[in-house]
């Protein structure tokens, strides 16, 4: 893994709760949505400067799951 891909996976996406992108993708991945992957994370509750980003995580994870089925 190179220091970029590296930096991707520890991006904070959160600042409020600390949760990071990879974080988000792996539970977007199990199927949750923005409620659960608050609950479970912390984003999204404090400042909600975060949302429009998992937000887009979400609708582009969906896109990209539309296109393989």
């Amino acid at each position: 893994m190179n220091t970029k891909s590296i930096k991707a996976v520890e991006e904070i996406i959160c600042a409020c709760s600390g949760t990071t992108k990879a974080k988000v993708q792996s539970l977007i991945s199990q199927g949750f949505d923005i409620d659960i992957i608050s609950r479970k994370t912390g984003a999204v509750s404090g400042c909600g400067g975060c949302e429009w980003d998992i937000a887009e995580l979400i609708r582009l994870f969906s896109k990209v799951n539309d296109q393989v089925d």
